[in-house]
């Protein structure tokens, strides 16, 4: 007797809630280090830019919540899930965004790591 398993409705939705929390958290790393960076090169100025080195400390929180993230999305997103009878669980433009999405925060994520490198050519 050969019982098929319902197709996952969740997997999709897993991806996309892992991707988003990977995105907060690579916004919130760069908090502290690349956004003011980022503001003063675009003109943008204030005294509250200062109080964004607050989020400093949580840097490091941050980071390893972004990249857990990043590592459960990609699980989701590139490890083809079958539904059964040959076919793909997500539709193919689905899974076309949430790749571009998971490789925009992937780069935000690589300029945080690397701006500690690079901060010096800039100040």
């Amino acid at each position: 007797m050969n019982v098929q398993t319902p197709p996952s409705e969740d997997a999709p939705r897993s991806s996309s809630i892992a991707l988003g929390a990977a995105a907060v958290a690579s916004f919130l790393a760069s908090a502290c280090c690349v956004a003011p960076l980022a503001f003063v090169l675009v003109g943008v100025s204030g005294a509250w830019i200062g109080q964004l080195a607050a989020f400093e400390p949580y840097q490091p929180i941050f980071l390893a919540v972004a990249a857990l993230a990043l590592i459960l999305a990609w699980r989701k997103i590139w490890r083809a899930q079958d539904c059964g009878d040959g076919r793909l669980c997500a539709a193919p433009a689905g899974k076309r965004a949430q790749k571009f999405t998971f490789l925009l925060v992937a780069g935000l994520l690589a300029i945080v790591l690397g701006f500690p490198f690079a901060a010096p050519l800039f100040y």
